[in-house]
């Protein structure tokens, strides 16, 4: 957003309005200075249960946000509302990521460690996750690529496409995302829009909407020859911590398609 955050000195009390990032501050052993997320922020279960609620990602309440006095506030240019953001950071310091792919993913973690004091932590972590995803893609050499889509909402359908998190993942799992020449990242999708594209195979997402068995079977009327699989949505949105869990779910998923 092309404003600087001047800190002087490591933050206390820190407030997370992402969740896949509020994992990541608890994955940095820094539970003791969290002292708000949002309540779309599930991961660690136990440790989220004990940090106040400061509404969801698009709708912060700013009397609770007052009364936590944070010194840090970290969010993110997809997940939270710019007017809101905006407003915060008249009153707080506020730090924003803008992630779009892998390396971006593991800059704001070397970032959010450094500014946090844990350094270390988010360089093993950074690592761990970086090896591990070189050992997929070595892995996937030999695999073919696939024509996929993959839906995120229902009623109407929409779809991953290009410039988001998901469709990176998607490319390094060796899936073509049939909607990725959309210009909207996340294009609502008709249902001759999926029977022009013809995908080989759609993966319907557990989030934001949540894709259970029995939407496979309307999908599978309008595409008779697709392979269609529900997924692990926080695998392939998640850009935190979790990340240390997707190459290997990725592995044993592109084993099982």
């Amino acid at each position: 957003m092309n404003r600087q955050v001047n800190l002087p000195v490591f933050p206390k009390r820190i407030i997370s309005l992402v969740p896949s990032q509020t994992e990541l501050l608890f994955d940095l052993e820094l539970q003791d200075r969290i002292v708000g997320i949002t309540k779309f922020c599930i991961h660690p279960k136990e440790k989220c249960k004990n940090a106040t609620v400061v509404g969801g990602t698009k709708n912060f309440d700013f009397e609770i946000i007052k009364a936590l006095n944070p010194d840090l506030i970290i969010g993110n240019k997809e997940e939270n509302e710019e007017h809101q953001i905006k407003a915060l950071m008249e009153l707080y310091p506020v730090w924003m990521s803008d992630i779009q792919n892998l390396n971006q993913a593991l800059d704001m973690i070397q970032e959010i460690g450094k500014i946090c004091n844990k350094q270390n932590q988010a360089f093993k972590l950074s690592n761990e996750i970086k090896l591990n995803f070189e050992e997929l893609k070595l892995y996937l050499q030999s695999f073919l690529p696939k024509k996929t889509a993959y839906l995120i909402w229902r009623k109407p359908y929409m779809a991953a496409g290009n410039n988001t998190f998901i469709n990176n993942m998607l490319g390094i799992c060796k899936l073509e995302n049939v909607f990725q020449q959309q210009t909207s990242r996340y294009p609502e999708i008709a249902a001759q829009d999926l029977k022009n594209q013809n995908p080989e195979l759609i993966l319907l997402s557990s989030e934001p909407f949540p894709f259970k068995e029995k939407h496979i079977k309307e999908l599978k009327d309008m595409l008779p020859e697709a392979k269609i699989q529900l997924v692990d949505g926080e695998m392939f949105s998640w850009y935190g911590s979790r990340l240390k869990k997707a190459a290997g779910y990725f592995k044993n998923m592109m084993d099982a398609l």
